[in-house]
């Protein structure tokens, strides 16, 4: 690989917004390929996977190249020596003894938080909430994602879709346990393929896409998603219930929910109406009306670090204890939706103990007799996919 000037500069821009703007790395990618059209496919792979690459080693490539403040060329070029890339005699890169920092690759790998690049509080916390368990999930959180399709069902059958794929050169292949996936053998942008704008599959990882089938719904049943988001589960609700039924999708961000009704059109959904959280009483009208209900609720997203690897160096102790009370408050307030007999499903993208089990004892101990756990179920990274929990709860009375 020989590096280039427009996509080297086009990667450093990118670090800079990333880290000195504070802005998310998958926005700031989105925008940076966006400003250059004579970029082909592999300029635009490089700046992506690089990008995130750099990101995810912050820690590491800093310590290697002993790189001060916004000094991204410093980085870039750790990022270069690690992975046998020749610096090209560029001022940005005078300086650089590519065999010193090899050398200091070696030294720092024997430091866990600097050889798995993660912020000292957060190792610390991960070793405290998963014990030696830790080790091989935040190894597996720093490699690379798969891209995972869910089958649009409504529209099409898998291998209806795995074939449609094949003829556009997009092979793919099936996961045992995972009915509607498909994964990608190779990395690429699928979204601007026909099928994908024609509704035929949603990009979804394999382990959330667990979340909806835990929920046991039926057609024709009346389902509430009360953390719908942009409404990924929301739209493979739709698709189990084969359009019967209803669902509504609610949010506190009402732009989540426009997106959402977006991508409801595409997929052919017409069983789901969206309702903006405004406030309590909002809640408060849907009390006893569910036969089942999703809290797929905020977290701290360590699950999915792989794919948003930003997130690490943006996330706080702070935050963390926030979002507990948040996840408490959504539990304790939105539980009573669901109507007794019925069942709810409570689901984070967090590996994390007292964001899953624990924050499900404590509501169960609160609630007395009103609530009774059935199952609990988690995807670890390490298994290949996001880390995941789900717990299926049901309203006794």
């Amino acid at each position: 690989m020989r590096l280039h000037r427009s996509t080297s500069e086009a990667v450093v821009n990118a670090l800079d917004s990333i880290f000195g703007g504070k802005r998310y790395a998958d926005k700031v990618i989105e925008k940076v390929l966006k400003s250059n059209p004579k970029w082909g496919a592999r300029d635009r792979r490089f700046i992506a996977e690089t990008t995130y690459d750099i990101v995810r080693w912050y820690l590491l490539l800093k310590r290697i190249t002993d790189a001060k403040g916004d000094d991204y060329w410093k980085l870039l070029a750790g990022w270069c020596a690690l992975n046998d890339v020749d610096l090209p005699a560029w001022d940005e890169f005078k300086g650089i003894n590519v065999r010193k920092v090899r050398d200091e690759e070696q030294k720092a790998r024997a430091v866990r938080r600097v050889r798995e690049s993660i912020p000292e509080w957060l190792d610390e916390l991960g070793e405290q909430e998963l014990g030696k368990l830790w080790d091989k999930e935040l190894q597996a959180l720093n490699e690379e994602a798969q891209v995972v399709l869910r089958v649009n069902t409504l529209k099409i059958s898998k291998k209806e879709l795995r074939d449609r794929l094949a003829d556009d050169e997009i092979a793919t292949h099936s996961v045992e346990g995972f009915p509607d996936a498909l994964v990608l053998e190779e990395r690429q942008n699928v979204f601007g393929n026909p099928a994908f704008k024609e509704g035929l599959f949603e990009v979804q990882d394999a382990a959330s896409q667990m979340i909806a089938p835990f929920l046991r719904i039926e057609p024709g049943m009346r389902v509430i998603d009360a953390c719908a988001g942009a409404g990924g589960k929301t739209l493979h609700l739709a698709a189990l219930m084969k359009n019967k039924g209803r669902i509504i999708s609610m949010d506190v961000e009402e732009w989540k929910l426009d997106e959402l009704s977006k991508r409801a059109r595409r997929a052919g959904v017409s069983n789901m109406e969206t309702r903006f959280i405004e406030s309590s009483k909002t809640v408060k009208r849907l009390e006893n009306s569910a036969d089942r209900l999703l809290l797929d609720v905020p977290c701290s997203g360590l699950g999915v670090l792989r794919r948003n690897p930003d997130a690490k160096w943006k996330l706080s102790l702070e935050f963390i204890a926030k979002v507990k009370e948040l996840q408490q408050h959504i539990l304790n307030d939105y539980c009573l939706m669901v109507k007794p007999g019925g069942l709810m499903v409570y689901s984070t993208c967090s590996v994390l103990s007292s964001e899953n089990e624990k924050q499900v004892k404590q509501f169960l101990e609160a609630k007395g007799d009103q609530f009774e756990l059935i199952e609990e179920k988690r995807t670890w990274p390490s298994d290949g996919f996001d880390g995941f929990y789900m717990a299926l709860i049901r309203r006794v009375k």
